[in-house]
C-alpha cells in the first residue's frame, strides 16, 4: 500500500526539529548531495554523539543553486544509508538538522559577510567540484558577490580580519573536500593570489598564513543522491514530505591532514565515524587509488568482455570475483607500504561496497578514460610488483591485455563503448591496423604519451600481453584467462 506524499506535512523545524538553534560554527560552500550526506552527516553525528553543538551556514557557490528550496523545508532532510557492512545488509535513515542558515550570495552577499563576523565561527568547509578552486582574474572585491569560490572565501576572511582588527585568535580552520590532491594547499595558493590581485594589505596575507590553518583531505563515500527512480518507495518510509532526501552507502572515510590541535577542535575520535586526522594523508590516498580505484580500472574491460554489466555482477559472479580477489589480495596489497592487516580489512570493505545491491554501478560508466586511469591506478602496482618480486603480476597483466583489446571497439561481434579522448581512440585505431598482434602490442606499449615510458623495456610484458590477447580471442575470456595463468604460473 502506498501513501500519497502530498497529504503529508512538509518537513519543518517546528514539528521535526530538535530544539534550540545551533550556533554557526561551520561556513560551508556547497549544498549538493555529497556535502549533505557526508560533511553535514558527519557534524550531525558529532552533535548527537558528543554534544559538539555545531550549526552550519550553507552557501550556494553558483548562481543556479538550490539553497532557497532547501530553506523552504527549514534545511532539514533525510539521509538514507543502504548497503553491505561486514556481509550484512544495512538500511538506516537519519534526519539531519544541523543546517541553520541558507545563503544565496548572488542575492544577499551581505548575509555571507555577516557570518564572517560571528564569534562562534570556526571552520570553512567546501566541495565545489574539482573545477571550483580556480583563480578568476576578473573577480573584484565589492559589495557584489565575486564569481569564483576562492574569491568569496577571501571576501569572507577579509571581512573577519577587519571586524576583529587582525586578531590572530580569530583565524579559521579551512577544510576543503574537492577531489583533487593537496586540495587545501591549492586553495590557499589561490587565496593569496587574490590578495595580490586586489592589493590587500600585507598584514592580511600574513593573517591568512599565521591565523588560519589549511588541511588537505581525502573523502570517500558513494552518494547516489536523490532516489528519483525509487522516489515513492523512499517517501513511503517517511511521515513527512522531503524534497531533499539523499541516499548514500554506509561506508564513510574522511582523512584530514592535521595535528593534535585539530584533533582537539574536531573530536571525531570520540564518535562512531571513521575520521582519521593524520600528519600525512598520502598513504591513505595511495591506498584508495591503488585498491578501490585500481580494482575498478583493472577489472572493467575484463568483466565487460566476459559479459557482466555492473560492478555488483562482477563480484557476485564466481569467475570474475576470483579474478578480483587475485588482483586485490595477491598483487595490489603486497605492493603497498602500510600495515597489511589494515590493508586487507580496507580491501574487504571495498568488496562489500562493490556488492551493494542498492547501487547499480554500470561498468560502462567506469570505463571512461581507461588509459589515463590505468597509468595512475594500476601501472604503478605492476611496476612495483615486478621490482619487488622479479616477475610480473600476471592477473593484472591479463587485465592490461583486456584493456588493450577493449580499445579495438568490438568483441564477439558486439560493439564496445570506448570512451576516451579523440586522440587516444585514434592512436588505438591506428595501432590495430598493424599486420600482426605483436606489432600492435609493441606500438601501444611504446607510447610514452600514454605511460611516460616505453613499457616494452619491462622483461616479458610484451610477450605476456600478446599471449593473453591471443588466448582470449581464440578461447573467450574465461578459458583464455585460465590458459594464460596456467602458462605463466
Amino acid at each position: 500500500m502506498t501513501t500519497d506524499t502530498n497529504t503529508k506535512p512538509r518537513l519543518n523545524r517546528e514539528a521535526y526539529g530538535s530544539g534550540a538553534e545551533l550556533p554557526v560554527k561551520i561556513l560551508q560552500f556547497g549544498e549538493g548531495n555529497f556535502l549533505r550526506a557526508f560533511v553535514d552527516y558527519a557534524f550531525h553525528t558529532l552533535n548527537k554523539e558528543i554534544g559538539f553543538n555545531a550549526g552550519v551556514a550553507v552557501v550556494q557557490p553558483l548562481p543556479g543553486g538550490m539553497v532557497e528550496q532547501l530553506d523552504e523545508q527549514d534545511a532539514l532532510y533525510t539521509v538514507f544509508l543502504n548497503g553491505i557492512k561486514n556481509g550484512k545488509k544495512i538500511q538506516e535513515n537519519h534526519l539531519i538538522d544541523n543546517i541553520v542558515k541558507c545563503i544565496n550570495p548572488y542575492k544577499d552577499f551581505k548575509a555571507l559577510l555577516d557570518v564572517a563576523k560571528l564569534d562562534s565561527l570556526e571552520f570553512i568547509i567546501s566541495n565545489t567540484t574539482e573545477a571550483g578552486i580556480e583563480f578568476v582574474d576578473s573577480d573584484v572585491l565589492s559589495e557584489e558577490s565575486p564569481k569564483s569560490f576562492p574569491a568569496k572565501v577571501v571576501a569572507v576572511l577579509y571581512e573577519r580580519y577587519n571586524h576583529f582588527k587582525g586578531d590572530r585568535s580569530k583565524g579559521l580552520t579551512v577544510i576543503p573536500c574537492e577531489l583533487i590532491n593537496h586540495n587545501a594547499d591549492t586553495l590557499k595558493k589561490v587565496l593569496l593570489q587574490y590578495c595580490e590581485l586586489w592589493k590587500l594589505e600585507a598584514d592580511f596575507a600574513a593573517w591568512i598564513n599565521e591565523a588560519c590553518t589549511f588541511h588537505n583531505t581525502l573523502v570517500d563515500r558513494i552518494v547516489p543522491g536523490y532516489p528519483r527512480d525509487e522516489e515513492e518507495e523512499f517517501s513511503n518510509k517517511l511521515d513527512y514530505q522531503d524534497k531533499f532526501m539523499v541516499t548514500a552507502e554506509p561506508f564513510f572515510l574522511w582523512v584530514i591532514e592535521g595535528d593534535d590541535q585539530l584533533k582537539e577542535k574536531l573530536p571525531f575520535d570520540k564518535t562512531s565515524l571513521d575520521v582519521k586526522i593524520v600528519s600525512d594523508m598520502q598513504p591513505y590516498r595511495n591506498r584508495k587509488v591503488r585498491i578501490l580505484n585500481g580494482i575498478h580500472t583493472a577489472m572493467v574491460p575484463f568483466s565487460m568482455m566476459y559479459g557482466n554489466e555492473t560492478v555488483q555482477e562482477t563480484v557476485v559472479s564466481p569467475f570474475t570475483m576470483k579474478y578480483v580477489s587475485e588482483i586485490a589480495f595477491n598483487e595490489i596489497v603486497p605492493t603497498l607500504d602500510m600495515d597489511k592487516e589494515e590493508l586487507k580489512s580496507f580491501t574487504e570493505e571495498v568488496l562489500d561496497r562493490f556488492r551493494n545491491p542498492f547501487i547499480r554501478h554500470q561498468l560502462s560508466d567506469i570505463v571512461l578514460n581507461s588509459v589515463s586511469k590505468f597509468k595512475v591506478r594500476v601501472l604503478p602496482t605492476i611496476l612495483e610488483y615486478f621490482e619487488k618480486n622479479g616477475k610480473l603480476p600476471y592477473h593484472l597483466v591479463f587485465g592490461f591485455a583486456c584493456m588493450i583489446r577493449y580499445y579495438k571497439g568490438s568483441w564477439n561481434g558486439k560493439s564496445l563503448p570506448v570512451k576516451d579522448s579523440k586522440d587516444i581512440v585514434e592512436t588505438f585505431d591506428q595501432a590495430w591496423k598493424n599486420t600482426s598482434l605483436e606489432a600492435t602490442v609493441e606500438e601501444i606499449l611504446a607510447n610514452t604519451g600514454f605511460w611516460d615510458q616505453d613499457l616494452n623495456s619491462i622483461p616479458g610484458l610484451h610477450s605476456a600481453i600478446t599471449y593473453a590477447i591471443k588466448n582470449a580471442e581464440e578461447n573467450g575470456i574465461e578459458k583464455g584467462y585460465q590458459n594464460f595463468i596456467s602458462h605463466f604460473s
